[in-house]
């Protein structure tokens, strides 16, 4: 496989994340019905963007997409490691959010006992890292 090729599907995997992850944020937001918290916005706001941006990306296997991703995903992926323990760490220092009318230690959806939105978005932010760290730079043959 060339390293084109290889960097295509590594952009289309994290565009495909991005995408479910949006649209699953979309479906428990509109169609559920659950309203975010602050830390949750925040979340959305470096996720979204990153539709558009790895759509581009993927369209003309841009690699250089990682400068400007990566960093979105990092503090993305920081956000919901702190969302995850303000929800499952009892004592666990409050944040702002903790005086507005949906704490961020609220859990709508609590799979298996450990899986909550904050978790999903995690994850999301995870699997789009490390495609955008696996990325290679083209070599002129």
């Amino acid at each position: 496989m060339s390293t084109r090729d290889r960097n295509l599907l590594l952009l289309a995997f994290a565009w495909l994340v991005a995408i479910s992850a949006t649209a699953g944020s979309l479906y428990y937001s509109q169609i559920r019905h659950f309203i975010p918290c602050e830390l949750c916005w925040y979340q959305r706001i470096l996720m979204y963007p990153l539709v558009i941006v790895l759509g581009i990306a993927t369209f003309y296997v841009d690699v250089r997409v990682r400068r400007y991703a990566l960093p979105m995903v990092l503090v993305g992926g920081a956000i919901s490691i702190l969302h995850y323990a303000e929800q499952k760490i009892p004592g666990f220092a409050p944040t702002s959010c903790a005086a507005t009318p949906i704490p961020c230690t609220t859990t709508y959806v609590n799979y298996f006992g450990f899986i909550t939105i904050a978790l999903m978005a995690l994850a999301a932010f995870v699997l789009i890292a490390a495609a955008l760290v696996m990325l290679k730079e083209e070599r002129p043959d």
